[in-house]
Formats: structure tokens, sequence, C-alpha cells
């Protein structure tokens, strides 16, 4: 560490717990990284684990005067590299920022600090009859103030919507230390810009987000799942865009194709039909009769759409167990090798072209890319699997991940639908927001963060 270093260090841990300051080269590594598998990785200089508004406060305070880049990140399983360390960087972790503050079950509405986990605040909830929606494949180990930084979407956001649909307000400490409260906790409410809706999504690069007040849901029946064997990844595509315009509103709607449905099948054994060229799951969740006649209606438009097979599991366990297949998708596919996952989103009567356009992508290539994602709402993640040791790979496995981006812009669609630009998509950003969007983007975060300390590189340059 250099003199420099030292007296930031010795400021941080002035104003903090002991213990809260690790300087360990080996601990700094480890909390360096997310999930991202292949995205730029910097030196920190120091990880911050944080328990508090006010410690935040403390570090931000610190950090601006010494005019050094902070880090925000809770559970590290982004996948865009938002997470990972700068140069010099002081890593600010709030893994231990964990609890619920209070559940207003009249008011349907929960407080919560943002290091707890996805499916911990949803059981939470659900104890008290209430239903929290958003629930990306990584629930289990995702925080919700990463699903709020990236504005997370999930395997039910077809018919209940995305993060920034629940989020009422915020308390957000802002880059020279002071703390900002948006929002409010009625449903409606107009006064003033939606300050709330800006850090949505914003990964980190305007404030640190230390509390969260998310509206919820009544709870609803066990779903009930169907599950269509296709021999054609198009056809299933196809398949779903007749779900989407038959006006039937499943509760959720997700896509696998051959690699994915056997990269899951051999790391898991879920005992899916090994002919399967593509696999599409479809549930509903509005009980008794009701439930029962929508799965029925599914499964004769997904027949009528050419599956070779069509299941209806009419106990919510059988359900459970190929949502599980689903959600282990992505930790199927890291055992092929390095992945980079892409996060793209298309209109979605464009999706059976999106799948036919990055099979040729695949075979120009000559890289194994398995398409998965949430089909009812146009997010596909089609990932790329290559050897991170094989620089003519690694090339190859970088075009290939940004032409599917090209593709999907020029499809009418999006680089990303959830995961966030962080560092894998900073390059195509300018591309799809245009000239003038970036730089209003950088005004924004001038007016912030003017010495430019939050989560620097990411999402775009100041430049």
């Amino acid at each position: 560490m250099t003199p420099t270093d030292n007296i930031v260090v010795e400021a941080l841990e002035a104003g903090l717990p002991s213990g809260a300051v690790r300087t360990d080269r080996d601990i700094l590594a480890s909390y360096s990284v997310d999930r991202t598998m292949y995205s730029p990785v910097g030196a920190a200089m120091a990880l911050v684990h944080v328990s508090s508004t006010a410690e935040v406060q403390h570090v931000l305070r610190v950090a601006n005067e010494h005019v050094v880049p902070v880090v925000p990140q809770g559970a590290r399983s982004g996948l865009s590299g938002a997470a990972n360390a700068s140069d010099g960087c002081i890593l600010l972790n709030l893994e231990r920022m964990n609890k619920v503050l209070e559940v207003d079950a009249p008011n349907r509405l929960v407080v919560t600090q943002p290091g707890i986990f996805n499916a911990d605040l949803s059981r939470q909830v659900a104890d008290q009859g209430l239903f929290y929606p958003p629930d990306p494949s990584s629930w289990e180990f995702c925080s919700i103030g990463g699903n709020v930084a990236t504005n997370s979407g999930g395997l039910c956001c077809v018919k209940y919507g995305v993060t920034t649909d629940y989020v009422l307000g915020l308390e957000v400490v802002l880059a020279d230390g002071h703390v900002l409260r948006t929002g409010r906790r009625t449903v409606k409410g107009v006064a003033g810009y939606d300050l709330t809706k800006l850090f949505v999504g914003s990964e980190g690069t305007l404030g640190v987000i230390t509390e969260i007040t998310l509206m919820l849901r009544p709870e609803t029946h066990k779903p009930l799942t169907v599950a269509a064997v296709f021999d054609s990844a198009q056809l299933a595509a196809a398949g779903v865009s007749d779900v989407v315009t038959s006006g039937v509103v499943p509760s959720l709607l997700e896509f696998m194709d051959k690699v994915s449905v056997h990269a899951v099948n051999d790391a898991f054994n879920m005992g899916i039909a090994p002919e399967a060229a593509a696999l599409v799951l479809a549930q509903s969740d509005l009980g008794g009769e009701r439930a029962a006649e929508e799965i029925a209606t599914l499964a004769k438009i997904l027949e009528a759409a050419g599956a070779i097979e069509v299941a209806i599991a009419d106990d919510p366990a059988e359900g459970e167990l190929l949502l599980a297949a689903r959600r282990e998708v992505l930790t199927a596919m890291e055992k092929l090798g390095t992945t980079m996952i892409d996060d793209v989103c298309v209109p979605r009567t464009k999706l059976a072209d999106l799948v036919e356009r990055v099979e040729q992508v695949s075979e120009k290539s000559g890289l194994v890319i398995g398409v998965v994602g949430h089909a009812g709402d146009g997010n596909f993640h089609p990932t790329v699997v290559f050897d991170g040791q094989n620089p003519d790979e690694v090339k190859r496995a970088q075009a290939a991940f940004d032409e599917i981006m090209v593709i999907s812009l020029e499809l009418g669609g999006t680089i990303t639908g959830e995961h966030g630009v962080g560092t894998l998509k900073l390059a195509l950003l300018e591309k799809e927001l245009g000239e003038l969007s970036l730089d209003v983007h950088r005004r924004i975060k001038k007016s912030l963060d003017p010495k430019g300390i939050l989560n620097p590189g990411k999402v775009f340059t100041l430049e």
C-alpha cells in the first residue's frame, strides 16, 4: 500500500468498528469479482463491511475527501461486472445490512435493508400472506439491493413486472455522504421528479442504496405447470409468440434450447427427454378450476405450435422440479467452460428470429451458445461458452457476445433486459442510446457525483 492508501485506510478505520476494514490481499481478491466469468477486474485498496447507514456515510465522506473510487456491492451475484473492483478502490460491501425492518401487511409493503437475499425476503413476507413477485433465477443468493441496482426481473415478470414496478421509495447515501430519501409509502404520488426510478437500475453509479420500501401483492395460489418439448428451437420460440398473442397471461413462461436442456440434464440428472431440442415451461397461479382451464389452454396452444410432447404437472411439487431445472441452467452451463452471458430483450414476436440468428452466430464462431430466458417478456440469455485460457476462443467469444447484442438492436430490442451494463456491455451502450442520451446520463452523474468516485468505469465512461 502507498502512503496515501495508508492515510485513507486509517481514516476509514477511525469511524468504523474494529475489523470492518480489511486489506488482506487474498480477501480483497475474493471480494473483487461478481459472478461474471470474464470481465475486467482491478486491484482494490480495501474492503469495508458496513452494518448501518451511518457507516456508509462515513465511508463515502472519506472517499469523497480523498477522491478514492468506491464500488458498492452486496451478494456479488451479478452477471455484468458492475460489482468488480476497479484499481485503487474501496469495496463497499453491504451484505451485513440484511434485515427486514418492517412488514406493513394492511398497506402491503415491506421496508428492508439491501443485503437480504431475495428468497429470504420473499419467505418472510409470505409468512404474513403476502407476495413479492420479482424472482431472478439466482433468488436464493442474490440480494434485494443488487436487484434494485440492476432493475432485475425474474421468472414471474411476464405477469407481474420487474423490480422497478415494486419500489415505492429508497434511502440513498450520496457521494458526499448526505442521505437522500426518495419516494413515499403511498401507492400513488407524483410530487416532483421520480427520483426513485432514477436510482433503480443505476448500478451504484449515483448513490449507495441503504434502505428500500417495496410494494407487495396478496399471496397467490400454488401454480400448475405445463412443459412442452419441441424438436426445433424456432418452433418453440414461435409457440411462445403464439401464447403471447393469444391473450392468455401465464404467471411464468420460460424457454430452454437444446444446449441448456442437455447441460441441465448432464449436471443435475433432471430427467428431461434427451431428444428435446427446446423446452417451454408455463405456469398458472389463478387457483382451482381457473388455473386448470388456463393450463389446458396453454397446452393446446403449444401443441398446435408443433410441440412433440406436452405434459401437465397437476402436482405443484412436480412443477417445482421443472422450475428447478430452469433455475439451474446458468450453473450447469458454467460446468461447460468459461461463459459470457448475454441479456438481450427483443419484441416477443421476434423471438424466433433471435433464436435463429443466435444459432447462426454459434455456427460462424465455432462456439457453443446456449439460449435460455424469460420468453414471456422477450428477455433471453444467450450464453457463449469458451476456453478462457485460449486467446483465439476469447476473441471469438467476445465477438459473438457483441454480435448478439447488435442483433437484438436490429430486431428492435435492447442490449440488457435485467443484468445491467456493468463493464461487459459498456461499448454498445451508446449504440443503443445515442450520443445525446449518453450526454444526459453524464450530466446527471456529474450533478450527483461531481468527483466521479461512485463505481467509475461502469455503465458508461465519464468522457
